[in-house]
């Protein structure tokens, strides 16, 4: 249920003071938002890149990824899974974002003698391909961490643009038309009341002028009668 708005004084300068943090808050709101914008463009470019160059080491993986049929049994898929991805954040913004460190894998061992030539290369390869997969990774969750922050950060703006300080500007004109229209009822009163002060002082001396004027007129008619 709505508050019922109260048009006086007090309400008035709550109003004012309330339009007053708005408007030193949106500019802060807006320099938020073109950061954020801008760095979702830098890690939106730095994702394309990210991609172009997996696509790129995936196509030459490929070439020769059907002689790893011949594998002598090397589980090399899985020694190229990744046994952590380090990470470090830093903020941006405001917002607390990944920082790609390092792709630690498992310590393995084979036999170079035992084993096919190719398998140091693919299994290199395959490791290269899981390094940037984990790149990627951290570089969509910046991008989403941004995005959504952004989005908030949007909201927040339009709210204050669109809804808090139109009706902070227009609660204040009803207020000041309302304290107007009592000042000037509260003039046009006091006129009234002054006049008929007047008038009732005026009546008053006109009575105390006829009050004497009859005095005046009876000592007369007291003196001829002596006389």
């Amino acid at each position: 249920m709505a508050t019922k708005l109260k048009l006086t004084r007090p309400e008035l300068k709550r109003q004012r003071d309330r339009l007053a943090r708005f408007q030193r808050f949106l500019p802060m709101l807006k320099l938020k938002q073109q950061q954020l914008q801008m760095t979702m463009r830098e890690v939106a470019q730095r994702r394309r890149a990210m991609q172009a160059e997996l696509d790129e080491a995936t196509r030459a993986f490929r070439s020769y990824e059907a002689v790893m049929a011949d594998r002598a049994g090397l589980p090399l898929r899985q020694w190229a899974e990744p046994a952590e991805v380090r990470t470090s954040r830093t903020n941006i913004a405001g917002v607390s974002l990944p920082v790609f460190g390092e792709v630690l894998f498992p310590e393995v061992t084979y036999s170079l003698f035992g084993t096919p030539a190719w398998v140091d290369r693919a299994l290199e390869d395959l490791r290269d391909l899981s390094r940037r997969s984990a790149q990627l990774e951290v570089l969509d969750e910046e991008y989403h961490l941004l995005s959504r922050e952004l989005t908030r950060i949007i909201q927040r703006v339009n709210l204050f643009e669109k809804v808090k300080i139109p009706e902070s500007q227009n609660t204040i004109r009803v207020i000041r038309i309302k304290l107007g229209d009592e000042m000037t009822a509260g003039v046009g009163r006091a006129k009234i009341a002054k006049s008929k002060l007047a008038e009732s002082v005026g009546s008053a001396r006109a009575a105390d002028d006829e009050d004497e004027d009859q005095g005046g007129s009876d000592d007369s008619d007291g003196e001829a009668d002596n006389a």
